[in-house]
């Protein structure tokens, strides 16, 4: 495996995933258990990355297939992994970069239809692969990330417009956005145009805008855009 870059951009948007799991409605939503701490771990509080990933351990032990605590959990694994390759500690790192992308995959393989779960392994994967250096390794965490988001999108569709403006630009932009990184510009400006009608004098907009004369947006305007972004800066 080659060495996995250090500087991916994870934190703001798996803040998204949180965000956007926000959004759902249930009573036993795992990740109203363990957002604050995972918001606090990612911006650099090992502490409580530390409580968070231990919750998550807590709860997949009572149930193991678990898929929203396995997800999230694979996600604690996955970002904390950038520790290590930071510190040359790059056996350790390799290992949770790769366990963790395996939790997030099982996680999918349980509980194929749920956003919950989708969402958040297509966020941290298309964060990483955005930034990941090797070609290869980059193609196949878009092209995971991706198909979790058209999953979410087929899963919404009907509801879409019901959405909020934060939850819905995040899910329209993150699928013009891969489609565009992966070559697929017809699908892309299909999706730029969506945002365009539907999200008119937003960020997400001025976002397809600047796509339609770069036709690739640089890293820093695909970070998420909300509150919860803001609080990890």
């Amino acid at each position: 495996m080659k060495r996995f870059s250090t500087s991916f951009a994870i934190t703001a948007t798996v803040a998204f995933a949180v965000g956007f799991a926000s959004t759902l409605t249930g009573t036993e939503r795992f990740d109203m258990q363990v957002r604050n701490d995972f918001f606090a771990g990612l911006a650099g509080n090992k502490e409580a990355m530390d409580r968070a990933i231990k919750k998550s351990q807590e709860v997949l032990a009572a149930n193991p297939k678990h898929a929203e605590a396995m997800v999230w959990h694979g996600i604690g694994l996955f970002a904390t992994s950038r520790n290590y390759f930071q510190s040359g500690d790059v056996k350790k790192g390799s290992e949770l970069f790769i366990r963790g992308q395996q939790e997030m995959d099982r996680a999918v393989e349980i509980e194929p239809d749920n956003i919950a779960v989708r969402i958040p392994r297509g966020a941290a994967l298309m964060s990483a692969g955005r930034a990941v250096s090797d070609p290869e390794q980059s193609r196949t965490m878009l092209e995971k990330g991706l198909a979790d988001y058209d999953r979410a999108y087929e899963l919404q569709q009907k509801t879409l417009m019901d959405m909020g403006q934060h939850p819905r630009g995040e899910l329209l932009f993150g699928i013009a956005d891969t489609n565009s990184r992966l070559g697929n510009q017809e699908r892309a400006a299909e999706f730029f145009d969506k945002i365009s009608a539907s999200l008119p004098d937003t960020v997400y907009a001025k976002r397809a805008a600047l796509w339609r004369e770069t036709k690739l947006l640089p890293i820093d305007q695909t970070r998420c855009v909300g509150c919860h972004t803001a609080a990890l800066k």
